[in-house]
C-alpha cells in the first residue's frame, strides 16, 4: 500500500468512527510507523510499504476506531514541547494545563522555590516545573501507585532528581511548598464523557457531585498547615471557577488571577 492509499482509507475508517480529527491522527501513524516527517509523505504520496509497517499501522487503526487516546497508542505525548511516557494508567496531558506552566513562570518566586505537583498523574507538570524553573525543588504526590509508576519513569527520563510520594494529596509531605501545583479531577460525577476519556483512569477525571471534592480536601489540608504556601494553582472548567474562590477563601486564600481552565491563589 501507498502513503496516499492508506491516508485516504485510513481517514475514511476514522471518520465513520467519529473521529474528528480523522486526517491529522492518520499523518500522526505514518510519522511514527515509518518514522518520515508528514510533509514527506504528502510530497510523495506514491511511497509504498508492505508487512510489519502495515500490520502495526492496521493495529494502532483499529485501537484508535474504538476512540482509544491517540497518546495511548503511540506510547507517548508532547507536553510543553516535550516527550512523556503515557498509558492506560494515567490520564493523558491535555494542551489546556500548559497555561498553568506558563502562569507559574510569571510568578515572583523565591530563588529555590519549594513545588509540589499534587496528582501528579505522568508528572508532565511537575517536571516540565523542574525543568522551566531554574533552582526550583519539586516533589511529586499521586495516590494510584500504578500511575505513580508511570511518573517516576518520566522523572527518570528527563534525568531529574525529584522526589516523589505516594500520597492522598499532600497528607504524606514531609515538608511545606511554596507552590503547589494542581489538577485534580474536576469532572461531575453526573457529567457525560466522551468515548476517548471513557478509555482513561476514571479516578483522575470525575471529582464528586459538583467536581470540586477533592479541592475542598486540598484546601482542608492547605487550612490546617501552618507554613502556607506562597501560590496555589489550579485547573478546573470555567463555570465551577466562582464556587473554586470560594473553597479557596474558605482555606484562607483568594484568587490572584485566571486564563482560561487555570485559576492562581494567593494566602488572605
Amino acid at each position: 500500500m501507498n502513503s496516499a492509499t492508506f491516508l485516504t482509507y485510513g481517514t475514511s475508517r476514522l471518520q465513520k468512527a467519529g473521529i474528528g480529527s480523522a486526517r491529522l491522527d492518520i499523518l500522526i501513524m505514518l510519522e511514527d510507523c515509518l518514522k518520515k516527517d508528514r510533509t514527506w509523505f504528502l510530497a510523495h504520496p506514491e511511497y509504498t510499504f508492505q508487512g510489519p509497517a502495515l500490520e502495526k499501522l492496521e493495529k494502532w487503526l483499529r485501537r484508535r476506531e474504538k476512540h482509544e487516546p491517540l497518546g495511548y497508542i503511540r506510547g507517548f505525548c508532547e507536553f510543553y514541547g516535550r516527550r512523556f511516557k503515557i498509558d492506560g494508567r494515567v490520564l493523558q496531558p491535555r494542551p489546556e494545563s500548559e497555561i498553568m506552566i506558563s502562569l507559574l513562570k510569571s510568578l515572583s518566586l523565591p530563588i529555590h522555590p519549594r513545588i509540589a505537583d499534587v496528582g501528579a498523574g505522568c508528572g508532565a507538570l511537575g517536571i516540565t516545573a523542574a525543568l522551566e524553573i531554574p533552582r526550583s525543588i519539586v516533589d511529586l504526590f499521586e495516590i494510584d501507585q500504578r500511575a505513580l509508576a508511570v511518573a517516576v519513569e518520566n522523572v527518570r527520563r528527563h534525568k531529574l532528581a525529584l522526589r516523589w510520594f505516594c500520597s492522598d494529596l499532600l497528607s504524606a509531605s514531609p515538608s511545606s511548598h511554596d507552590v503547589i501545583l494542581a489538577n485534580l479531577p474536576y469532572v461531575p460525577s453526573y457529567y457525560h464523557i466522551n468515548k476517548a476519556a471513557s478509555c482513561e483512569p476514571r479516578i483522575a477525571i470525575f471529582g464528586g457531585g459538583d467536581g470540586l471534592e477533592v479541592y475542598r480536601r486540598l484546601f482542608m489540608q492547605l487550612a490546617a498547615r501552618h507554613s502556607k504556601p506562597q501560590f496555589v494553582l489550579t485547573e478546573s472548567m470555567p463555570p465551577q471557577h466562582a464556587q473554586l474562590v470560594d473553597i479557596a477563601a474558605s482555606a484562607g486564600f483568594y484568587e490572584h488571577c485566571r486564563e482560561d481552565f487555570i485559576q492562581v491563589f494567593e494566602p488572605i
